[in-house]
This record gives C-alpha cells, structure tokens and sequence, in this order.
C-alpha cells in the first residue's frame, strides 16, 4: 500500500487536545465537522492548507494526552493520511492504527514542512518525492497493514470475522 502526500511539521508532545480541542470534541460527534478543527489550537490555518492525502510529521510523543479516539478519527476526516513521528503515546498509536490512520515511527528530523512524501506502508519506506532521499520507519506488523488496508479494525474484523495472524 503506497500512500503520496505533504508533509505538515508539528513539534514534539502534540497532545490530544491540540490534536482536537475539547470545545469541540464534547458537542458533537460528526467526525467531519471535528476534522475541520484539527490542529488549529497550534496552527489556526492548518486545516485551510491540508489537502486530502497529506501527512501529519511531528517529534516525540505525538498523541500524548487523553486516550479519545476522537484524535485518530478527526485527523482522519479531515483528510490526514498518516501521521509520522518520532515516538508515539501507545494508547494513540493503538486507537490510530485501529480506525485506520497510518502512524509511523521514524526519525523525522530531516523531514521539511511542504516536502512531497511517498510512503510504502509494507516496505516501511518514506520517500522525499523531489530529493530522492528516504527514510526507514518502523515496521508495521503483517497483521497492521492488513487493518489499515481495510479502513480500520471493525471493517478487517467483519471481512475476516476476526484476527488472521498467519
């Protein structure tokens, strides 16, 4: 599965409630009206600048905070197709991978704000589209990408009628 984007920087300990401020994530649950929220207690104009299929690059400890699957699923709607980040909150990383937005961990360091990526989610591979230059994440289990393929735990668990491990 190869996914192609740009890529948006944020810093390190990007909590829950920057990801979606509780103002909003308490009044309503259509995760479209929260995607267009996303990020903007950080970067007011992020969302007037995403476009559907972009990343989300932050440093350490990206989804730190509150353990809402409003987080995830917001950044979804809203377009995001993956988050990459140095380190993960587990419970994020979890609620992520599960409600089918890709999180990667992988040294973001040399990764620029507006840099055009391409990221194989089976290879683990991320690609600056104009410099040639990659970067290796973490892998992502078999069983991951799988869900991820499917959109999210509920839809791989209702084609495959549970967890496949082989």
């Amino acid at each position: 599965m190869v996914i192609k984007g740009k890529a948006h920087r944020f810093s390190d300990d990007v909590n829950t409630d920057y990801i979606i401020s509780g103002r909003y994530k308490f009044k309503t649950l259509d995760m479209n009206e929260l995607g267009r929220h996303v990020m903007e207690d950080l970067d007011p104009g992020f969302h007037a600048r995403l476009e559907k299929g972009d990343f989300l690059v932050a440093g350490k400890n990206f989804g730190c905070g509150s353990s809402r699957e409003q987080a995830p699923l917001a950044l979804k709607a809203a377009g995001v197709a993956a988050v990459l980040a140095e380190s993960f909150a587990r419970i994020y990383f979890r609620n992520s991978i599960n409600n089918g937005l890709p999180a990667l961990v992988c040294d973001t360091s040399q990764i620029a704000d507006g840099d055009q990526l391409e990221i194989d989610l089976e290879s683990g591979t991320i690609s600056d589209v104009a410099s040639g230059a990659t970067v290796e994440s973490s892998p992502l289990s078999g069983v991951m990408v799988d869900i991820l393929s499917e959109g999210g735990l509920v839809e791989y668990i209702k084609k495959h009628g549970g967890l496949v491990t082989e």
